[in-house]
Formats: structure tokens, sequence, C-alpha cells
């Protein structure tokens, strides 16, 4: 019996330091964040469903000059940073006048000073824009940058709930974009 007490205890604090030597990742300096739409459907006791999700990376400023600079005008983005931020669409969806079926696709952007060409790509789980592939485009459309005057530190997404559906609302250091979402 005292055989079978010492090995079942040596067996759990070998277990135990074996387990010890994992190592973990550190936090991201870009966390992943879920924003839905309805806002906080997901909490909702009240059986609603989501009609959009959208994951995605949220990059800090750092004080460094964000569009232009490091997001260069005039080239492709992943809206965000990591992987390339997806957009979950629950049920049929248009936007720029063009439908869009129900899926997940990824969300990208060509930032420019006064507009953005927003794109929705059946491209997803890659990293970054480094393998975008334009004949994968479902939408482009255009959409114009607003001012901030106070600059958002971190990158942000939200919706606005409209008439006919939602505005998926971007914002980081002092630049926004309302992007028209009609549901079905």
């Amino acid at each position: 019996m005292k055989k079978l007490v010492f090995f079942s205890l040596f067996a759990v604090l070998a277990i135990s330091a074996r387990s010890q030597d994992v190592k973990f990742p550190g936090l991201d300096t870009s966390p992943a964040d879920i924003v839905y739409y309805p806002l906080n459907v997901v909490k909702a006791k009240d059986g609603s469903t989501p009609l959009i999700k959208v994951l995605y990376s949220r990059p800090s400023k750092k004080g460094r000059e964000i569009f232009g600079v490091l997001e260069q005008f005039g080239k492709v983005w992943r809206v965000g940073a990591n992987e390339s931020t997806e957009i979950r669409f629950y049920k049929p969806a248009t936007i720029g006048g063009k439908k869009i079926k129900p899926g997940t696709y990824s969300l990208f952007a060509i930032p420019n000073k006064d507009k953005w060409t927003m794109i929705i790509n059946k491209q997803v789980d890659k990293w970054g824009a480094f393998t975008y592939d334009q004949t994968k485009d479902v939408v482009r459309t255009d959409v114009n940058v607003k001012s901030l005057e106070t600059p958002l530190e971190v990158l942000s997404i939200t919706f606005t709930t409209q008439a006919t559906g939602t505005n998926m609302v971007i914002g980081w250091d002092h630049s926004t974009v309302e992007l028209p979402i009609t549901i079905k």
C-alpha cells in the first residue's frame, strides 16, 4: 500500500512539474476583439441573434502617424493588425449596391486622405494583406473620411443603427469612416 501511495504521489508531482514547463505567450500588443450588430446582442437574454460579427485585432497609435505613413495611402490594409479582419453576415446584406450572401469574409480597405475603398473579400484565415487577392473581392465601395478632433489611440470598430440596417464605423487616430450596410 505504501508503494502505491508513493508512486501515485510521485506521478502527480512529475505531471505537475512537467506542466510548469509550458511557455504561454505574453499579451499581444494588438489584442483581438469582437463587435456584433446589434451591439451586445450576444449578451441578450431574449433569444436575439446577431446579424453581423466582426473579429479584428486592435493596434495602438503609440505616437506614430497612422494614415499616409504607417498605413500608406493607396495600399491595401487589413483594417487591423495580425490576421486579416473577418466579417460574418448571418443574413443577406447589401453594401455599395451589391448583395452579399450569409457567410464569413475578410475586410480590407485602401485608405486615402479623403476617401477609403472598403473591400469585402472571400479570402479568410490569412495573415495581414500580404496574400490579398483582388480576384476574390465580393464588394468594393468608396466611403468618405471624416476627421476626429480627438485622436483614437486604438483602432476601434462599432455599429450605429440606421433605418435599413447599420453603419459600420471604423476609427483610428484622426480618421473615421462609416460603411452603410443594408440587412435583409
